[in-house]
């Protein structure tokens, strides 16, 4: 689940900024937005402080609103790769001045940023489907003794791994992100869209 960005480091002008750029665009501009793309829960578990939540299964929907907001936008998910997928879904919907916390929220927390914790114990998002694809492997390959067709399970696994690394998407995070322990309490999109849109 992690992501490899083929885009130009650098200041707002560009797509991709690193935690000292965004901390300083944070203290210089009221109207920068924060949008954070991972599930509910992971959210309401930590976040950067004033950013807004629409999971990356939500805002495809709502593209063409989210691209009409004025202000500039920060994309962020846990290490990159979600945002990188909403930064394509929400440029080719239009929107401009549409940027991405490189290394995302683990590069922030990295490098010292403060955030807003959450009594949620939910598990980012990358970590149960390493739980998932590693307990999903040990079983095939433990089924295999008794039944060798159950091999198939681990590679179905390993081949839907490499998938995901080539593809940059996740399908098992895709469907786990959709379970109800993973929903925190639900995006409401359009007082997202109000918020976001409101003059600072």
């Amino acid at each position: 689940m992690t992501s490899t960005l083929h885009r130009p480091t650098g200041a707002l002008g560009t797509d991709v900024i690193d935690a000292a750029t965004l901390r300083q665009l944070l203290a210089d501009d009221p109207g920068l937005r924060i949008l954070d793309v991972r599930s509910g829960a992971e959210f309401a578990s930590v976040h950067i402080g004033g950013s807004y939540n629409v999971p990356l299964d939500t805002l495809a929907e709502h593209a063409s609103d989210l691209a009409d907001v004025d202000h500039p936008v920060v994309l962020v998910c846990k290490s990159g790769a979600r945002a990188d997928q909403a930064h394509t879904t929400l440029s080719n919907a239009g929107k401009q001045q549409l940027h991405l916390l490189d290394g995302g929220l683990d590069s922030w927390t990295a490098s010292g940023n403060d955030v807003v914790r959450g009594s949620s114990k939910t598990w980012a998002l990358d970590r149960q489907v390493r739980l998932a694809a590693g307990s999903l492997s040990l079983v095939g390959m433990l089924l295999s003794v008794a039944v060798p067709r159950a091999k198939w399970l681990a590679g179905a696994v390993a081949a839907g791994l490499t998938f995901s690394a080539v593809s940059n998407t996740c399908a098992m995070g895709n469907a786990l992100g959709r379970l109800p322990y993973n929903r925190g309490a639900g995006c409401d999109i359009e007082g997202v869209l109000t918020d976001m849109q409101a003059t600072s």
